[in-house]
C-alpha cells in the first residue's frame, strides 16, 4: 500500500479495519486463556505464566497490541470528525435512523466506553504486573495468576462495570466486525450472509464469554 493510498480516506478506513481485525484476533486469544480459569486453575496458571514471561509476547507482541489499541481509537476519532466536517449543513428534514442503525452512528461512543474499560483493566492487571516484575522485583511465582484473578472479581461493583463494558463491546462489534471486512474489500455477494452471521456470533459470544467468566468467579 503506497503512501498516497494511505493518505486517502479509503486508505485510512482500511488501516482502521485492519487494526480492528487484529484486535479481534487478540480478543479471542485473551478469552481462550481466561476461559481456562473456569475449568482448571493449574491450566490457567501455566498459560498465564507463559504469556507473562515469554520474551516475544512481552517485548514484541505487547507493544504492537498497545499501539494497535491507541491507533484504532485515534483513527476512529479522526475519521468521525472528518466525516462530520464534510457534512457541515444540517438538512431541514434529517432522520438518520432511516439510513443507518444506532450502533453504526455511535461507534465512537461505544469505542470510548471500551477504552474506559481498558483503563480499568490496565489498572487491575497490567499496572500491578509491571509493579510486581520491574519495580518490586519479586521472584516469579507461576502459581499466583489464578488467585489474583479471583481476588479482582470479589468486588461486586468491579464485576458490574466489567459486565457493562462487555455489553458496549458487543454493540461495537456488531457493526465493527462486518464493517472491517467490507473496508478491506471482502464484500462479495456470496460471502455477505456468511460474514454477517459470523459477525453476529462473534459479537455476542465473545463478550458473553467474558461476562460468564466474571460472574463465575464472583459467585464461586
Amino acid at each position: 500500500m503506497s503512501t498516497n493510498i494511505i493518505n486517502t480516506s479509503v486508505g485510512k478506513k482500511v488501516l482502521m479495519a485492519v487494526s480492528g481485525l487484529f484486535l479481534m484476533i487478540f480478543l479471542l486469544q485473551h478469552l481462550t486463556i481466561n476461559m481456562l480459569s473456569v475449568f482448571s486453575a493449574e491450566m490457567f496458571n501455566k498459560a498465564s505464566h507463559f504469556m507473562g514471561t515469554n520474551f516475544v509476547v512481552q517485548f514484541l507482541l505487547q507493544p504492537v497490541l498497545i499501539f494497535g489499541v491507541v491507533f484504532h481509537l485515534a483513527m476512529g476519532i479522526y475519521l468521525e470528525i472528518k466525516n462530520k466536517s464534510a457534512r457541515p449543513i444540517n438538512y431541514a428534514v434529517n432522520n438518520p435512523s432511516n439510513n443507518s442503525s444506532w450502533i453504526s452512528r455511535n461507534m465512537i461512543v461505544t469505542g470510548l466506553m471500551i477504552m474506559l474499560f481498558l483503563a480499568l483493566h490496565f489498572y487491575d492487571f497490567w499496572v500491578p504486573e509491571i509493579k510486581y516484575k520491574y519495580i518490586d522485583f519479586k521472584p516469579e511465582n507461576p502459581f499466583r495468576y489464578f488467585e489474583e484473578l479471583e481476588h479482582k472479581f470479589d468486588d461486586l461493583w468491579r464485576v458490574v462495570l466489567y459486565c457493562l463494558s462487555f455489553i458496549f463491546l458487543s454493540l461495537h462489534l456488531l457493526h465493527g466486525f462486518q464493517s472491517s471486512f467490507q473496508s478491506t474489500g471482502v464484500n462479495y455477494n456470496k460471502y455477505t450472509l456468511t460474514i454477517k452471521n459470523l459477525s453476529i456470533a462473534y459479537a455476542i459470544l465473545v463478550p458473553l464469554g467474558f461476562v460468564f467468566i466474571a460472574l463465575f468467579h464472583f459467585f464461586n
